[in-house]
C-alpha cells in the first residue's frame, strides 16, 4: 500500500470464494461514531456484498459495531451504507454485473489521507474444485519456498 494509507481490514473470505478481475477504490458515506469504530477496528465483513440499486452503489451486510462511547447517538450497526463513485464507473461496473454474472465484493477498508476508503472487487464465485485447486497450489508454493530456504 501507498504511503500514508493504513488498512483497517481485510476481508480475507473473499479471495477464497471469487476470482478477483477488477478492484476498485471507492468513499464511503458514515456517521461520526461510525468511523471513530472503524478506527477501532470493529468491522466486520460476513456475507457483505455491493449492489447497484437506482444508480448508486450500496454496501450490504458490513457490520460496523457501536461505538461504546457515543452514548444516544450511536449507529445502526447492520445498515446499508452507500458508496461514492463516479457516474460512469458505475454504469460500467452495472453492466459488468448484469451482462457477465460478476459480483462486487469489498475487499479491504482503510484510511486514506483521513477518509475511509473501501475497495471492491468484481469477482465470480469460486466452485468447489476451484477453491480445492487454490489450496493445492498455494501449499505447492510454500512447500517450494520452504526448501529454497533449507537450501540456502
Amino acid at each position: 500500500m501507498p504511503e500514508g494509507v493504513k488498512v483497517v481490514s481485510r476481508n480475507r473470505r473473499a479471495y477464497h470464494d471469487y476470482n478477483i478481475d477488477e478492484k476498485f477504490e471507492c468513499g464511503i458515506e458514515l456517521a461520526g461514531s461510525e468511523v471513530k469504530s472503524i478506527r477501532g477496528g470493529h468491522v466486520a465483513f460476513a456475507d457483505s456484498y455491493a449492489r447497484i440499486r437506482d444508480g448508486q452503489i450500496w454496501l450490504v451486510g458490513l457490520r460496523i459495531s457501536p461505538y461504546d462511547q457515543a452514548s444516544i447517538f450511536n449507529h445502526e450497526p447492520d445498515r446499508d451504507r452507500r458508496l461514492l463513485m463516479h457516474r460512469d464507473e458505475i454504469r460500467r461496473l452495472r453492466r459488468r454485473v448484469d451482462e457477465r454474472g460478476f459480483t462486487l465484493i469489498p475487499l479491504q477498508i482503510y484510511f486514506k489521507g483521513g477518509l475511509v476508503k473501501v475497495e471492491i472487487g468484481l469477482g465470480k464465485g469460486k466452485r468447489e474444485y476451484d477453491k480445492r485447486q487454490s489450496i493445492k497450489q498455494r501449499d505447492q508454493r510454500r512447500e517450494a519456498e520452504r526448501e529454497m530456504r533449507e537450501r540456502f
